[in-house]
């Protein structure tokens, strides 16, 4: 909280937590930080080899969304703890969305599954550190083939009404009005949207490894970066580090 000092002729807010007398645009970024990304948690034991991991799947992320065009900006990425999580990849769109077109969110399932593919590509194993990316990309895919009409092959139709208490608002449960051939053909649409945007990660990674490995090296020893430090990094500006 900001605290109004009185005893000085002109007004000064102070912050308790760095001692300071003055806000500075430090200050805003990282309280814009703690609401979108959750409070850091710098004190917290990471081994080296985590932080490997961690640095390769984040620079995963940023690498795909960097080179798909469309994409929402990459605002930072960072590998300092931050709520739940060990790293996050921001990304900040330039202008208010309300409605989403197929490309986006193509895109989108490609950039979420940028970290699993550098963890597969460059560690030869995959962690529990893709977790959330699968459950996302798989709730987007499944909601494209039955909610928004998406699918080809299912055509622009939903799939499982909703029973919600119309005073409350709630999702009770979702019916099922579809026979069993249908559900196999909407698992089968969802597995091969989540395998493409696999597939499309992968091959990006592939075809930029260099730019992959200096973003990661730079995440090791940085911790934290800007937009402007990834585009100089992907544009070769940074020397591709041998690890």
């Amino acid at each position: 909280m900001l605290t109004l000092k009185t005893w000085s002729t002109k007004p000064h807010f102070w912050l308790p937590r760095s001692d300071k007398d003055l806000l500075e645009m430090a200050d805003f970024e990282e309280a814009k930080d703690k609401v979108l990304m959750g409070t850091a948690r710098r004190s917290m034991v990471i081994s080296e080899e985590e932080k490997r991991n961690t640095a390769y799947h984040e620079a995963g992320h940023t690498l795909v969304a960097r080179m798909i065009p469309g994409t929402d900006p990459i605002h930072k990425v960072t590998i300092i703890p931050r709520g739940r999580s060990l790293g996050l990849t921001q990304q900040l769109p330039i202008d208010e969305k309300h409605t989403y077109p197929k490309k986006y969110l193509l895109n989108n399932l490609a950039v979420l599954m940028g970290g699993r593919a550098a963890e597969e590509l460059v560690l030869n194993q995959t962690t529990t550190g893709a977790g959330n990316d699968i459950e996302r990309v798989t709730e987007t895919a499944r909601k494209m083939v039955c909610e928004w009409g998406m699918s080809e092959k299912l055509g622009p139709l939903t799939f499982g009404q909703r029973e919600e208490l119309i005073f409350l608002g709630r999702e009770l449960a979702q019916r099922r009005d579809y026979s069993e051939e249908t559900a196999v053909l909407i698992d089968k649409e969802v597995t091969r949207l989540v395998s493409e945007a696999y597939e499309r990660a992968k091959k990006i990674i592939q075809e930029n490894m260099d730019a992959l490995h200096a973003l990661a090296q730079a995440l090791l020893e940085r911790e934290t970066l800007a937009e402007s430090d990834i585009d100089a990094i992907i544009a070769g500006d940074v020397p591709a580090p041998k690890l």
